[in-house]
This record gives structure tokens, C-alpha cells and sequence, in this order.
């Protein structure tokens, strides 16, 4: 099992179930691609995002060319697309580019009110 650790876990079609649905934290799920412009300009939020929530949210990210059978199943149509997963459940999704600051309200408001919480840098 991985803790979160400080970058965003690169997941595959045979790795997401053990990273994705069975972690023991909210999960918040990067679908990507390397030629897609909007995905490249939040990697760096992201990362910085994963490091500061480390230990409370595990980020991951799935490449859709590599992926198939994962972005398939979630029905993943437009990029980037984040899903927020908690106790192998999917508890939400959003669609597009969001700046540190829409990012973490967006995992406050998809995860329980009682849900992760990092520091406010």
C-alpha cells in the first residue's frame, strides 16, 4: 500500500485497484495525457498539492492513451478529469484546470466534512 508520499503516483489499467480503490485515504485521481495542454499546467499544483497532503490524500494519475480499460470504465471523456475516491467509492468529479486554492476546496467538499485537512499554505 502506498502512504501518499510527495509526488502523484502514476497508476495503470493493472495497478488501480490496489492504489485507487483499496487505499486507506481519499484518493484523488489525475486523468491525463501528455499532449494535453490544461493537464500539463496543473502537474505542478498537483505535485505540490500531493507533498503538502501527504499522509492525508493520495494523488494518482492516469494516463488515458495507457489506460484504457480504466478511463473507459469511468466513462473519462474530457481532460483533465479529477475523481475524487474515498473507501473505493467515487464521491465526485470535476472537469478542467483549477488553481492550489480551488483544488483543496474541491477535496474539502468531496470528502467528508470531517475529511482531510492540511495546512493552509
Amino acid at each position: 500500500m502506498h502512504d501518499g508520499g510527495a509526488a502523484p503516483i502514476r497508476v495503470t489499467d493493472e495497478t488501480f485497484e490496489l492504489v485507487v480503490v483499496r487505499s486507506p485515504l481519499p484518493v484523488v485521481v489525475d486523468f491525463t495525457a501528455d499532449w494535453c495542454a490544461p493537464c500539463r499546467l496543473t502537474r505542478p499544483t498537483l505535485s505540490d498539492l500531493s507533498e503538502k497532503l501527504s499522509g492525508l490524500v493520495t494523488f494518482a494519475t492516469v494516463d488515458v492513451d495507457e489506460a484504457t480499460r480504466v478511463t473507459l470504465s469511468y466513462g473519462i471523456h474530457s481532460l483533465p478529469t479529477y475523481l475524487f475516491v474515498q473507501g473505493g467509492q467515487e464521491k465526485g468529479r470535476e472537469v478542467g484546470p483549477f488553481s492550489a486554492l480551488e483544488f483543496r476546496s474541491k477535496i474539502r467538499r468531496h470528502f467528508t466534512a470531517d475529511g482531510p485537512r492540511g495546512d493552509s499554505r
